[in-house]
C-alpha cells in the first residue's frame, strides 16, 4: 500500500499544479498507473469517481474486499478526500459484440460541475459514466472555437456536451440526436443550466441515428461530431450497433449532408479500431488522436480521433 500512496501523492501533485493552471476542477489523477492497483481516479471539485478494472489478482472474495477497503483509505487519506465524496464503479473489458453497459445504481448522487466557463450536471452513481467525458475535453475546446454561425450536427450525442460548447460559441444552429430520452432530457438540463435553451435554434432528438441520417432532409451541416458507442443491441434500434462493422456506413450518410468544405470530428473508444475510410468522397482525413488526448490521460488510446473535412 505504501507504494501505491506514493504514487498517489506524486501524480496528484503533478495534476493537481496543471490543473489549477489550466483553470480545471474536473480531471483525472490517477490513470492506472501501477498494474497492481488498476484503478482509473477523476475528480470532480470535491468528489472522486473510480472506476476499479477487473484484475486477476488471485484474491478470495473476503481478500479482495479487504484489499479494495484498504485501497479506498489510502486514497481518501492521501488526496484528503472525505470518504462520502468517493464513488466506486468496478469495469469489466466488454466482449464488444454482445454486451453494453447497463445503469449500475438505483441512488442518484448529481453535482454540477464546472469546465472552460460551461457547467454541466454529472451524475456519480448511477451510471458507470459521469455523463461528461474528460478525455474529450481539448477537443470540446477547438470545437466551441470552430463553431460561430455554423450549423452544427451533434450524433449519439450523449449528454450533449459538445453541443453545449457549440451554442456558447455561438453556433447559428444545433441538432443534436441521441437515442436515449434520459440522455436527451439530460442533454436540455444542462443546457438551461447555462441559459442556453433556444427551441428555434438547438434542437434534441430522440432517435436511432442511422435512421435520422437516411430521412433527414433539412439544411446542410458545417461542424459535426460523432462519437458513437462500440456496440448497442438496444431495443429502441433497428438491428444492432457495431461500430468497427458500420462506421464506413455512418460517415457516408453524414458526408451527404454536410456542406462542402464541412468538418467531422469522428471519433470512439473501441480499443482495437481500424478505421476504413477508402471509399469516402472527403477532402481530407486526418487522424488527431494525440492532439485531443489532454495531459491528465497516460492512456493515449483513451480514444480515436478524425477530422475529415469534405
Amino acid at each position: 500500500m505504501e507504494s501505491f500512496a506514493n504514487r498517489l501523492q506524486k501524480v496528484n501533485r503533478h495534476i493537481a499544479k496543471w490543473a489549477k493552471r489550466q483553470g480545471i476542477s474536473c480531471y483525472r489523477i490517477y490513470d492506472m498507473d501501477m498494474p497492481e492497483f488498476p484503478f482509473c481516479i477523476d475528480r470532480y471539485d470535491d468528489y472522486l469517481h473510480i472506476a476499479e478494472y477487473k484484475a486477476n489478482h488471485k484474491m478470495s472474495d473476503e481478500e479482495h474486499d479487504e484489499w479494495l477497503q484498504n485501497c479506498m483509505t489510502v486514497i481518501a487519506e492521501t488526496l484528503q478526500i472525505l470518504p462520502d465524496n468517493i464513488f466506486l464503479k468496478e469495469r469489466r473489458r466488454l466482449s464488444r459484440r454482445t454486451e453494453q453497459y447497463e445503469k449500475v445504481s438505483i441512488e442518484s448522487k448529481k453535482v454540477v460541475v464546472a469546465e472552460n466557463g460551461l457547467k454541466f450536471w454529472v451524475n456519480l452513481t448511477d451510471y458507470l459514466d459521469t455523463g461528461l467525458f474528460l478525455d474529450h475535453r481539448p477537443l470540446r475546446k477547438i470545437f466551441r472555437e470552430e463553431a460561430k454561425d455554423k450549423n452544427v450536427l451533434n450524433l449519439f450525442s450523449y449528454t450533449s456536451a459538445f453541443t453545449i460548447y457549440a451554442a456558447n460559441g455561438e453556433a447559428a444552429s444545433t441538432t443534436s440526436v441521441d437515442l436515449s430520452n434520459t440522455y436527451v432530457q439530460w442533454s436540455k438540463d444542462n443546457m438551461e443550466l447555462n441559459d442556453l435553451l433556444d427551441e428555434e435554434r438547438h434542437s434534441f432528438l430522440q432517435g436511432d441515428v442511422m435512421e435520422f441520417l437516411k430521412a433527414y432532409d433539412g439544411p446542410l451541416f458545417d461542424l459535426v461530431f460523432v462519437d458513437p458507442p462500440a456496440f448497442s443491441n438496444s431495443k429502441k434500434m433497428k438491428g444492432t450497433w457495431d461500430t468497427q462493422r458500420d462506421h464506413p456506413a455512418l460517415l457516408h450518410l453524414i458526408l451527404k449532408i454536410a456542406k462542402p468544405g464541412a468538418v467531422i470530428y469522428f471519433s470512439n473508444n473501441l480499443r482495437q479500431f481500424t478505421p476504413i475510410f477508402d471509399k469516402l468522397q472527403a477532402t481530407s482525413i486526418k487522424d488527431i488522436s494525440l492532439a485531443t488526448i489532454p495531459e491528465d490521460f497516460r492512456n493515449k488510446k483513451i480514444h480515436y480521433c478524425y477530422k475529415i473535412v469534405k
